[in-house]
């Protein structure tokens, strides 16, 4: 089974490590935009033996950087068709997770023929940023889950002919085959909240990045949050934080309205 893996790398230096030791077991070919790091990422990505590394195109929506950005992941993975099995698009701090193991499950799906696996949204938490060599997935585990995080992170490049993304892609409009699973195992473990003044400092950098559009839009909101607006959202997630790793957490129980994909499923 072949995989591609389609991302964004912005000065992300102190997460790259974290982010190849959970795809490294699966992911056999990389293909990695750099957005104008400064932090010496590219020159890390250059030494990793399955990364494609390339250049962000001219912004599509010279407003929007956000617009842009997803212009780039809606296209970018086509050239897999023919060659990969699926093809994971995500950023760097998204850990797609499952509870037993992603790489049977991907061959489970795909013999079912399940076309598109969205992921359950989960905010992980740490009060500082982790060190070491540490596979996030086994080591911060506290997460408070988030429908807004949901997200249709793998599919098959043979069978989607457009995937439609919204901004932050956290809905969308696949064409082409598309087949969900009956139910959900497949889990986005998002780790932005690694330590509270590294993300609100790493806030206010995107935030001096954003264009017209996506202030008007809304779009990255959470950028613009005062100290204590990031505060309050900090305590809120805490609130409701689980232990992901705990098999009495089960996923199915977590439902709290219609998700985008329930058209698609796979009859049980």
């Amino acid at each position: 089974m072949k995989i591609d893996l389609y991302t964004r790398c912005w000065n992300d230096l102190h997460m790259l490590g974290f982010f190849f030791r959970h795809y490294d077991r699966y992911v056999q070919r990389y293909v990695i935009f750099d957005d104008g790091s400064t932090d010496g990422s590219c020159e890390f990505l250059q030494t990793h033996p399955k990364v494609e590394l390339r250049t962000m195109p001219p912004p599509s929506d010279p407003l929007s950087r956000i617009a842009s950005g997803v212009a780039v992941l809606e296209s970018c993975w086509q050239e897999s068709r023919g060659s990969a099995d699926w093809v994971i698009v995500t950023d760097i701090d998204e850990h797609i997770f499952h509870p037993h193991d992603l790489a049977n499950y991907l061959s489970a799906c795909k013999a079912r023929g399940i076309t598109i696996i969205p992921s359950l949204g989960y905010e992980m938490m740490a009060e500082e940023f982790p060190q070491g060599d540490l596979l996030l997935c086994r080591s911060v585990t506290t997460g408070a889950r988030w429908d807004g995080m949901d997200k249709m992170n793998i599919f098959s490049p043979n069978d989607v002919a457009a995937t439609n993304f919204a901004p932050g892609r956290h809905l969308s409009e696949p064409t082409g085959t598309i087949v969900a699973p009956a139910s959900d195992e497949s889990l986005l473990l998002h780790y932005r909240h690694l330590g509270f003044e590294r993300t609100f400092a790493r806030h206010a950098l995107a935030r001096s990045r954003q264009r017209p559009k996506d202030l008007e839009s809304g779009w990255g909101f959470q950028y613009s949050w005062t100290r204590n607006e990031f505060r309050e959202h900090w305590g809120s997630l805490l609130e409701r934080v689980v232990d992901i790793s705990n098999p009495s957490v089960r996923q199915s129980d977590t439902r709290s309205a219609e998700r985008w994909w329930d058209r698609y499923r796979l009859p049980t």
